[in-house]
């Protein structure tokens, strides 16, 4: 009998629903002492709050939360992790007020409580007799032991089953950050070298002049390109992307014009180029200084004359494409050098634009890492980490020779190797711990922002506590560039409190109004 019985227990392990397995566990419970009324309580944050109720009236407990303060049985069975027998009547230790509005009252009570594998308790669960006569419950040691055992195998599946439902939670609020990231290209940024870059982007997304964009590599020059089509009045029309020096000399010229049925051995049938595929949107050459100079001169005539001549073909055709190039050498000294035409190089940079390399921009170092961060979280379906400070000022100690590329690398190592919830020295590769004397003394941007105090002559309205507490920790989230630790931090509470609120509240971590562009 007692193997079936721990066996049944052992299946609830299978349910991960946490909704049907407290159904389930508590009324199993129930038979065993047959009786029909009980409960199931975990602690949250903002009290002792019943998830499962069963018997006459049971809504009326369900969904019931007891602040921690109150003294109650539930209180007691968390606290000391023992198991508890009352009569209500008359118990001082059993809050009276949860039964005010019941017809039928509790008789006796037995509360166990629910455990961790690590002994922790979480939670208790309550068996009730409301006979007021003759009490149906089983009160002999052995058999209570016995209970007990029981209930600590569902108690392990049920934490577990609330667990997955809330990592469940989480990916959704994740794959719903990274739906957001995928539209806005991740390209943000709060410093104001950053800032000023967003506002020509901006600017110049209305006109259709050539852009050319300039700036080391891994700076996020094809981010900006794609940003300043999809803000342009051609942005219903295609995006084509070639990068000059991923393709031998030989065929560049082909892959951009095109070229007829023979015009050369292999020429099978007609191809169209880039430049026609492109035709009334915008065409991004990524690496131009790498271009070699005999083909600059036809790319100069595209801008020129609005025509290409596809290869082996003595007839042109018109089109209307918007040209932004971008490049990582010094086109100046290459015009200097005669590696780079003049007239192109002037051509093309009617509308400049140059982006800072990330060791120019620090401020925006927290708030770009805690996007990839996040967006890899969501990508492999795993809870996002969230960096120390040790770590916050190793990363604006170092040098970022790979820019931003090199950061997004950084943040997919991590996401995979690092097992903890929080980013710690050790977890990063020796390149970047190397500079820890450096970063010992350097001072972490934003990392001692001023407490936030709500003082006499803010204006609160007719705002509610909720409204108050919600703009609240959106602000102190922005403040701390959607740092937890940092915010938690500022609001003088731990961080799984802080993470409890926003979870309360549905408040996802925020997106800034985006100055997008990395």
């Amino acid at each position: 009998m007692k193997e079936s019985l721990i066996e049944l227990f052992k299946s609830f392990s299978d349910e991960l629903d946490p909704q049907a397995l407290q159904r389930k566990f508590l009324r199993a419970l129930l038979r065993l002492q047959n009786v029909d009324r009980g409960s199931v309580w975990i602690r949250e944050e903002e009290g002792f709050c019943c998830l499962e109720a069963e018997g006459i009236e049971s809504e009326k407990v369900k969904g019931r939360c007891l602040p921690l303060a109150t003294k109650s049985l539930v209180r007691l069975v968390i606290e000391t992790g023992k198991m508890v027998l009352s009569r209500p009547d008359g118990d001082s230790r059993h809050f009276q007020p949860i039964e005010a509005d019941l017809s039928i009252k509790s008789s006796l009570i037995l509360a166990f409580p629910l455990l961790l594998k690590g002994g922790r308790v979480y939670g208790a669960v309550e068996v009730i007799d409301t006979n007021p006569e003759h009490s149906k419950l089983n009160l002999e040691k052995e058999y209570l032991d016995f209970l007990q055992e029981l209930v600590n195998i569902g108690s392990v599946a049920l934490s577990n089953a609330l667990e997955y439902e809330r990592q469940v939670e989480v990916s959704r609020l994740l794959q719903s950050e990274l739906a957001a990231l995928k539209e806005d290209g991740l390209v943000v940024g709060q410093s104001v070298a950053f800032q000023q870059v967003i506002e020509k982007v901006d600017s110049y997304a209305a006109t259709n002049y050539p852009v050319l964009i300039t700036g080391e590599s891994g700076t996020g020059k094809e981010l900006v390109a794609t940003r300043l089509h999809r803000l342009s009045p051609r942005r219903d029309q295609p995006l084509v992307v070639q990068n000059c020096s991923a393709i031998p000399e030989t065929l560049l010229e082909s892959e951009l014009f095109g070229y007829k049925k023979g015009a050369f051995s292999g020429a099978v049938k007609d191809k169209m180029g880039l430049f026609e595929a492109a035709d009334g949107g915008t065409l991004f050459l990524d690496e131009i200084g790498d271009m070699p100079i005999e083909l600059q001169a036809k790319v100069l005539r595209v801008i020129q004359n609005n025509e290409i001549k596809p290869l082996g073909s003595t007839k042109t055709k018109q089109v209307d494409v918007r040209l932004v190039a971008a490049t990582n050498r010094d086109l100046e000294r290459k015009v200097a050098e005669k590696t780079f035409r003049r007239d192109l190089f002037y051509r093309l940079s009617v509308l400049p634009i140059a982006l800072p390399p990330l060791r120019n921009r620090p401020e925006d170092i927290p708030l770009l890492f805690n996007l990839f961060l996040l967006r890899e979280a969501a990508q492999n379906g795993v809870l996002p980490k969230q960096p120390d400070r040790e770590v916050l000022a190793l990363l604006f100690a170092y040098p970022w020779p790979g820019n931003i590329r090199e950061l997004e690398n950084l943040a997919k190592y991590l996401t995979v190797v690092c097992r903890q919830e929080e980013i710690g020295r050790l977890d990063l590769p020796p390149a970047y711990r190397a500079l820890a004397p450096a970063a010992q003394t350097e001072e972490v941007p934003q990392a001692q922002a001023t407490p936030v105090h709500l003082a006499g002559g803010v204006d609160f309205g007719p705002r509610t506590w909720e409204e108050v507490e919600r703009e609240y920790l959106a602000y102190l989230l922005e403040q701390h560039s959607m740092n937890l630790t940092w915010a938690a931090e500022a609001a003088q509470v731990n961080r799984s409190t802080f993470v409890s609120r926003l979870r309360r509240l549905n408040i996802s971590l925020p997106r800034r109004r985006r100055s997008p562009a990395r």
